[in-house]
């Protein structure tokens, strides 16, 4: 039996972790999968202290020009994000009625959008991206179904494009969280719902609200995004991916309940199995954000030949 010292992120703090493996078998070890052999050429993600500002990931109380943006988005999505308007953008979008084109022409159309809720990244999306599909297949590359799934998990993104509505940035990006039940003090500035019009239902504002203890996530009504569309273009289109890839592309934004443990009871037992996926997605989505860039070109066609495997040739979207 051998060991491997890996570096974890627990908060603000990295935790130094001893991992057993042996010639055999992979082992997964706290969200980590150890290669059956390791030798110089291998890599490991190796998760990394400070995000591309210098400073620790999701930190929403840092002293930055970048922060005081990030807080009033929270504040003006926390306001507007409400059960009855995420019914009608879930009616609306669904629908997948404003254009067609393939999943790698969406990507390039990300070239220009940036994220104005992450604290962490200010790179064009494409490079996020790639980030972390690449980090991904280093760590797994046998599981091609989770390289595509880092790939594609942000293309909703494109909301905020022009050719699909040109949507406000507090309806497509930031933490989502359900509605029509009590806001979890877990959730990122909490404090700006008490503008919420929700706040005042009381039947919103009990644990379950409109839903039952076990129900499942996909029963319950969650903030419109970029999350939600994803899982609907993909849905709708009829990919082939597994339904883990499915729940990490609707719930990799959902922080309450991954870093949290905050929901919980909603959850079904397929939630459950599905959840080990989103916890191992959930460190290459975050921590993979920094400055090393991508050469699209050189990993190009692997993706093309992934998207061609797991769906059509055009998504209506």
């Amino acid at each position: 039996m051998d060991f491997i010292f890996l570096k974890k992120m627990i908060g603000s703090q990295v935790e130094e972790k001893k991992v057993s493996f042996n010639a055999n078998e992979l082992i997964l070890d706290g969200g980590f999968m150890v290669p059956k052999t390791l030798s110089s050429q291998d890599e490991i993600f190796e998760v990394p202290d400070i995000n591309a500002f210098g400073q620790s990931f999701r930190d929403y109380n840092a002293e930055s020009e970048r922060q005081k943006s990030v807080e009033e988005f929270y504040r003006v999505q926390h306001i507007n994000q409400t059960y009855d308007y995420v019914k009608k953008m879930r009616e609306e979008y669904g629908k997948l009625n404003k254009i067609e084109m393939s999943i790698w022409d969406c990507c390039e159309l990300l070239n220009d959008v940036v994220d104005d809720s992450d604290p962490d990244l200010d790179e064009p999306q494409i490079e996020h991206l790639l980030q972390t599909a690449e980090a991904i297949r280093k760590d797994y590359p046998n599981e091609d179904w989770l390289h595509l799934t880092g790939l594609i998990h942000d293309l909703g993104k494109v909301l905020l494009h022009p050719s699909f509505g040109g949507l406000p940035q507090w309806a497509v990006v930031g933490d989502t969280f359900p509605l029509g039940c009590a806001f979890d003090e877990s959730i990122v500035h909490h404090k700006y719902f008490k503008e919420n019009p929700d706040i005042n239902n009381n039947i919103y504002n009990t644990k379950n609200g409109v839903y039952k203890e076990g129900c499942g996530l996909d029963k319950v009504v969650m903030s419109w995004g970029h999350d939600d569309y994803m899982y609907l273009v993909s849905k709708e289109n009829e990919t082939t991916l597994p339904s883990a890839a499915l729940f990490v592309i609707r719930y990799h934004s959902f922080y309450a309940l991954h870093r949290s443990g905050a929901y919980t009871h909603l959850m079904n037992e397929e939630d459950k199995e599905n959840m080990k996926w989103l916890n191992i997605f959930n460190k290459y989505d975050l921590y993979s954000k920094s400055k090393v860039r991508i050469d699209v070109e050189k990993v190009k066609q692997y993706y093309l030949s992934l998207i061609e495997k797991y769906f059509p040739t055009k998504l209506r979207w």
